[in-house]
């Protein structure tokens, strides 16, 4: 893709991007999830203010304990805790854990072919880490069907989230060191897993799982993992683009709860992966109050602090003046379009108001422009959510297809 192209198609993304947040506030919105989050379950593995040795090598198993009871998913023979080294969003010697899922019956020769999950959006706080939390419905419900495909699966929390330092937002390095490494730490554990591996992501996860596909050969090397290709459904890319417009006169409407949560949580990560760029000079005192509450707060109790927040309170000069902001911004959370060795499947729903899709669809142009082996499926009935279920009439033969 040339520089022109690549111009034009952010400018006519931009164009959508701008008519989806019209039509989001002034149709009808779902009403907010009223739950609220539980106090997190340990399992005897609680290394939030972990102090001992980082073992040298990335994705090096430090822990593992049964997880405990209420936090499996349904189909789980067996589910572990673990606790691994992986490198943080400053490049330092870091820790995540995460959980790790086993199918019924006999594994295959050659053990359980695994699925990398990257979780969506839960928050930054410690009390928001999946592996602590009991899953969805929704997320329980998708993981027991991959479970009941034959797939092990190996889900990381990302660094910083439930171990020391801050989990960094969409930051996509970050995140992809912390899939691979759990993928390498798994098979560290003594259970039947196969070399044979992919990577699935919703949301926040899809942006983390194409970051992993990205660069998953190239950070397994040195180990006998076998990387087969990547599924990503509500897929948050080139979102980059909107948010260095954040200032005082935009966005120009008070947005939905749930999309002032996700660029509290942005800015929350970026402020604090990049604080070389001074981005938080540009928030008022509300703004930083706020940004500093996404640091804690779990999704539930974060949307509602955030709903009918008017964005534009929380700046006092646009991020933009900012010199070095607009790189910057695309380095810490740009979806990469190129650069992959494996299969790349895309789910994208039409009515989805979370990442709407001109997101996913940009991307998909961009990767198609820059020669991808993607493929793109559109569910029109559906929203964020639904699109994760109703994906698996296609990611299931997908998965099959790459994994023989």
């Amino acid at each position: 893709m040339t520089p022109r192209s690549l111009r034009r198609g952010c400018a006519t993304m931009f164009a959508a991007w701008t008519a989806v947040i019209a039509v989001v506030v002034a149709g009808p919105i779902a009403a907010a999830d009223p739950t609220s989050t539980p106090p997190p379950a340990w399992s005897g593995l609680d290394v939030r203010d972990y102090s001992g040795p980082i073992p040298e090598r990335a994705g090096t198993l430090i822990a593992q304990v049964p997880l405990a009871r209420g936090l499996s998913v349904p189909g789980a023979a067996r589910s572990f805790r673990i606790h691994y080294a992986t490198p943080d969003q400053h490049g330092r010697a870091a820790t995540s854990t995460g959980a790790v899922f086993l199918p019924a019956g006999t594994p295959p020769p050659g053990g359980w072919p695994v699925i990398a999950w990257a979780h969506g959006t839960t928050g930054l706080g410690d009390d928001c880490t999946p592996s602590a939390q009991p899953r969805s419905d929704r997320d329980s419900a998708y993981l027991a069907h991959w479970l009941a495909q034959g797939y092990a699966i190996v889900s990381t929390d990302y660094v910083g989230l439930g171990t020391p330092g801050l989990m960094s937002y969409l930051n996509g390095d970050s995140e992809a060191h912390s899939i691979v490494d759990s993928v390498k730490a798994a098979h560290q554990m003594g259970v039947p897993l196969s070399t044979k591996w992919a990577i699935v992501g919703q949301s926040q996860g899809a942006g983390a799982a194409l970051n992993g596909a990205r660069t998953a050969t190239a950070l397994s090397q040195g180990t006998d993992l076998d990387y087969r290709g990547v599924v990503a459904t509500g897929t948050p890319a080139n979102i980059e683009q909107l948010i260095v417009l954040g200032g005082p006169a935009f966005p120009p409407v008070t947005l939905p709860a749930d999309l002032n949560t996700y660029i509290a949580y942005i800015l929350a990560g970026f402020t604090e992966a990049r604080p070389d760029i001074g981005a938080s000079t540009a928030l008022t005192p509300r703004g930083a109050a706020v940004i500093d509450r996404a640091r804690t707060l779990c999704y539930p109790e974060m949307s509602d602090l955030m709903r009918g927040v008017d964005l534009r309170t929380m700046f006092r000069t646009p991020l933009a003046d900012i010199p070095g902001v607009r790189p910057a911004l695309a380095d810490y959370m740009g979806t990469p379009y190129s650069g992959y060795d494996r299969p790349i499947f895309l789910g994208q729903g039409m009515l989805d108001t979370d990442v709407p899709a001109p997101s996913a669809l940009s991307l998909y142009a961009q990767m198609q422009a820059a020669g991808q082996p993607v493929e793109l499926h559109v569910y029109p009935t559906e929203d964020h959510s639904g699109t994760v279920l109703a994906s698996l009439s296609d990611s299931t033969p997908f998965l099959q297809r790459i994994m023989r």
